[in-house]
């Protein structure tokens, strides 16, 4: 009898796209205001982070754009909505430091990563910038000599 081994990562979603597409400039990390039955789907892992983004309103920052599948086994006497906008928990501070990183031109707050932090759901959000197709390239460049740099360092040290 074998025992199936469950990943020792905290890591629920990773928005891999964001580093891609971005220059992330400053990582926050925050709370999120979960119902539930959403936070069931998250053991599950059920969630996906790479559309939504953050969006400033009323001195409160909120999720947008993230979708949380529900479980078949949810409750029957709530109504699930996966792509509700669910509320991010900062302290003042971190939200006026924030909010005046989004006045810049051209920059927004796009989610990085979403974990597990000693029993509740943490999301790591980053203030970025867009990047240029060309941006983009040579960013695939670098990260493409680096491989092969370890590729040939590690033929040579056999």
């Amino acid at each position: 009898m074998t025992k199936n081994k469950k990943d020792n990562s905290n890591t629920i979603a990773l928005n891999k796209k964001a580093r891609h597409d971005y220059f992330i400039e400053q990582t926050l990390e925050a709370g999120l205001s979960l119902q539930g039955w959403e936070v069931k789907s998250l053991r599950e892992g059920k969630v996906q982070i790479k559309e939504s983004y953050v969006i400033l309103k009323n001195n409160e920052l909120y999720l947008f754009g993230s979708h949380i599948s529900p479980l078949n086994t949810t409750s029957s006497h709530t109504d699930p909505d996966p792509t509700r906008t669910r509320k991010l928990l900062l302290n003042r501070i971190e939200i006026n430091r924030l909010r005046e990183k989004i006045t810049q031109k051209g920059a927004t707050v796009v989610p990085l990563k979403l974990y597990w932090l000693r029993g509740k759901v943490k999301i790591e959000i980053g203030v970025a910038k867009g990047k240029k197709a060309y941006d983009k390239r040579q960013t695939i460049k670098q990260k493409d000599w680096q491989r092969d740099k370890e590729r040939m360092l590690k033929n040579h040290n056999r």
